[in-house]
């Protein structure tokens, strides 16, 4: 067996002593928890299996192994994120986007893999692409959010009714702020910012502060202005998240 801290540590060396910038992105499946010992090493350590294209399902081979859905990608990165940072990324695998998934799971997969600051490797063929999957990978706003300047893994901060709510703290202040439908069916959520006053305290100690600041609310996939956030708890904002889709906002700190 190739020891794989041993092994990169080489290619780096070598990647190092040619003088030139050269992203490494390092792969053993998470089998030896790159994320503890990768950081001075490369640039990016994959955390899960293989990737498969299918939104929630594990794909299992007779031979012991194991490919995981978009769902399962995200539930395994999504612990890691103290790990994450400048220079130094958890990557959940490459993106599925335009292979074969509906276009509300490839939305919620490439927001989901910009709210992780994960490296945006494309999967798809780039010659036959749709309209509709170019639109999705070509959406700058969405990249602008996974490469922020303050490189900081998304949080996931709760579950609520069947949705999941995650946020990014960016740099200048802004938030990106992303609810997630992983279910089969559409929800509709009645959002009062106030629910969501949070300190991410594990990684940036950046709070939110929706009880003091007001935000404006910029959807990042109808590239709308949609109001701005309230400081008073009865403001309801009633929204309807598809079924494997999500609903994606830039808070954006009125200065």
């Amino acid at each position: 067996n190739v020891n794989p801290q041993g092994a990169y540590q080489l290619i780096s060396d070598a990647l190092r002593a040619s003088g030139r910038p050269i992203f490494l992105s390092m792969c053993e499946w998470g089998n030896s928890r790159p994320w503890k010992w990768a950081k001075e090493i490369g640039h990016s350590w994959r955390t899960t299996p293989d990737i498969w294209c299918d939104f929630d399902s594990l794909r299992v081979f007779e031979a012991g192994y194991t490919q995981f859905g978009v769902m399962q990608c995200i539930q395994f990165n999504d612990s890691l994120r103290q790990y994450a940072g400048k220079g130094h990324w958890n990557d959940p695998d490459m993106l599925e986007v335009g292979n074969g998934m509906t276009e509300n799971e490839d939305r919620a997969h490439f927001t989901m893999w910009c709210m992780m600051a994960s490296p945006l490797i494309l999967g798809n063929d780039l010659r036959s692409m749709s309209e509709a999957t170019r639109n999705i990978i070509m959406n700058k706003e969405m990249i602008a959010v996974d490469q922020d300047t303050l490189g900081i893994q998304g949080l996931h901060y709760c579950d609520h009714d069947g949705l999941q709510f995650w946020f990014k703290p960016l740099a200048g202040g802004d938030w990106a702020f992303t609810i997630l439908n992983p279910t089969k069916q559409d929800i509709t959520y009645a959002l009062n910012w106030q629910d969501f006053n949070l300190t991410d305290k594990e990684v940036s100690g950046l709070s939110t502060s929706f009880d003091t600041k007001v935000y404006q609310v910029y959807n990042l996939w109808t590239h709308k202005m949609e109001g701005k956030t309230n400081i008073k708890n009865k403001t309801e904002r009633k929204l309807t998240v598809k079924a494997r889709d999500v609903v994606s906002y830039r808070l954006i700190i009125k200065q």
